[in-house]
């Protein structure tokens, strides 16, 4: 093993070693940005194939870590497990079950749309389920999330106390990113846990390029997949920048990607959401006003109106307006009923009364019946009574007596 030092630009001192050697690597150290990353090269390697490209590594107390992009390979396991959001309407959304496990999610959107907030929620119904979490945070202090997510209604101290969730915070130009990739590897090893937030991955542009950023997010993602762990992502979109894109360029990688965004209306700001695609899955298409309460994340129907989508107060005084309207047309159909009613009451005190005036007609004449038949009976009484006395036959014929036939 032969080491050489130099700094003009040679591989070693006198520019024969190279040749003779079997094998040579080449270590850089250079500095960017105020920060410093150590490269390896294998500039040959005999008798063997070999990769080419530069790889960063790492020197710390486990030793030295290489970390190529070209180490990994797509040959993950697909779960078809699922996992609750932590929000039932937003499982809904997702084929009513919620994320693949094992899978990647990204939460995109512009400052103070609510990323943190959802992931929080993900991160409470992981640690429901008795399943570890760790959350890597580069722009929150651990004790500032925690009295930020009981304003919307979640306590996570006690998962931490539990063992259940485990913080990781720290500014992302505190180091390079193989730093921090290295350090998230050994934490996922360590904790073994079976949700991974980190939050924003936009920060990693800090500590390097935009291409050096995607190639470790590449890594990251793999890795995290390779283990069947959920990988949470959040994306931070600057305002006037194209919504549907990420500076580190993992768009293409990510199995569910959602869309948050500010709805501005009427002089006011309001919060939607979208699933802008969720692979394997079918998944609601609509766009869903987000709401921030004290009870957790709320998602309502977006409001569409004669003049188009309305959220917030429009979305309210639409509402109410509509509201009166149905009232009044509801009032005006009660007193229609009202009146059929009325109706139906008179027309059947008048059937009653004809009813009763027939009745009346029907004893009447029942009554006048009756009499006109007694008075037959008697009239054919009467005849009868008068032919006797007159010993003649019911005909007026006169008929004679024994006494007189004889």
């Amino acid at each position: 093993i032969i080491t050489a030092e130099r700094g003009d630009g040679t591989l070693t001192r006198h520019g024969l070693e190279e040749y003779v050697a079997d094998c040579v690597l080449s270590l850089d150290h250079r500095v960017a940005g105020q920060i410093s990353t150590r490269r390896l090269r294998v500039v040959k390697y005999r008798g063997s194939p070999h990769a080419t490209n530069e790889f960063p590594f790492l020197i710390d107390e486990g030793g030295i870590s290489v970390l190529p992009i070209t180490s990994l390979q797509l040959q993950h396991q697909a779960s078809t497990e699922r996992m609750s959001s932590g929000v039932p309407a937003m499982d809904a959304m997702l084929g009513g079950q919620g994320f693949f496990r094992g899978s990647s999610v990204l939460l995109s959107g512009t400052a103070g749309v609510g990323k943190t907030s959802l992931s929080c929620h993900a991160v409470d119904a992981c640690c429901r389920r008795g399943e570890r979490c760790l959350y890597f945070a580069f722009e929150e202090s651990e004790a500032q999330l925690l009295r930020n997510m009981r304003s919307i209604g979640l306590d996570l101290e006690p998962w931490v106390k539990k063992g259940l969730l485990r913080f990781q915070v720290a500014r992302p130009t505190m180091n390079g990113l193989e730093f921090h990739l290295t350090s998230i590897y050994k934490q996922v090893e360590t904790f073994r846990p079976r949700l991974v937030i980190v939050d924003p991955i936009t920060s990693f542009l800090s500590s390097g390029t935009d291409a050096e950023a995607s190639s470790m997010m590449i890594r990251l993602v793999d890795y995290l997949k390779s283990r069947q762990i959920t990988a949470l992502l959040t994306n931070l979109n600057h305002a006037g920048s194209a919504l549907e894109q990420t500076n580190v360029s993992i768009s293409s990688l990510i199995d569910t990607w959602l869309l948050l965004q500010d709805l501005e209306l009427n002089g006011e700001r309001n919060r939607g959401l979208y699933i802008l695609k969720s692979r394997g899955m079918a998944h609601s298409n609509q766009i869903r006003e987000f709401l921030l309460t004290s009870k957790g994340i709320q998602l309502t129907e977006v409001y569409l109106g004669p003049e188009g989508v309305l959220t917030g107060s429009a979305r309210l005084s639409q509402e109410a307006k509509e509201k009166a309207t149905s009232v009044i047309r509801m009032r005006a159909v009660e007193g229609k009923r009202e009146t059929l009613a009325r109706r139906q009451q008179a027309l059947e005190a008048q059937i009653a009364v004809l009813q009763l005036q027939f009745q009346t007609d029907k004893e009447e004449m029942e009554r006048d019946i009756a009499s006109e038949h007694a008075y037959v009976v008697k009239l054919d009484q009467s005849r009868d009574e008068m032919a006797r006395s007159r010993k003649a036959d019911y005909s007026g014929i006169q008929v004679p007596s024994k006494k007189g036939r004889k």
